[in-house]
């Protein structure tokens, strides 16, 4: 191929991170927050409750007595409860948190619906359309797409 001249690069400005598995993808979203507190810190939420770099679309809603972050982003149409604590986690768009829950390191789906009193932890993944059921424990699960959660998941396995 070089003798062809058929190599190419391509200078990034900025930095780059595989970001395939799980725990990668949180690491770089901590590194992508930590760069927007650097050069654009204007976008970073700021609200009562929130703690370190948190990126919130406005079309979001937070409830009250919330803790969210450090490193957390919450996309469109996702609605907190009252009283969910939030870190280290990407909450995907139209999910719903509901109030009490308490999430660190987790990636959860767009559409999911996250029961009250949960608590998930350890880089747990929920998929599209995922609903945790009420007061339920997951300790780093990776729940398909589709999937209804009613029993708690206290070592880490795949939910198919």
């Amino acid at each position: 191929m070089a003798e062809d001249g058929q190599l190419y690069a391509m200078e990034l400005q900025g930095f780059w991170m595989d970001v395939g598995q799980p725990k990668d993808f949180l690491t770089g979203m901590c590194m992508y927050l930590a760069s927007l507190r650097q050069k654009d810190p204007e976008k970073l939420y700021q609200g009562p409750g929130v703690v370190g770099n948190v990126l919130v679309d406005p079309s979001a809603t937070i409830g009250d007595n919330c803790r969210i972050g450090p490193n957390v982003t919450i996309g469109p149409n996702v609605v907190i409860e009252d009283g969910a604590c939030i870190k280290k986690c990407t909450i995907l768009k139209g999910t719903t948190i509901r109030s009490h829950s308490w999430l660190e390191s987790c990636i959860v789906g767009w559409n999911c619906d996250v029961g009250k009193w949960v608590r998930m932890e350890n880089v747990t993944v929920l998929g599209e359309d995922v609903i945790v059921k009420d007061e339920i424990y997951i300790n780093g699960g990776r729940i398909l797409p589709h999937k209804s959660i009613s029993n708690s998941v206290p070592e880490p396995q795949i939910i198919m």
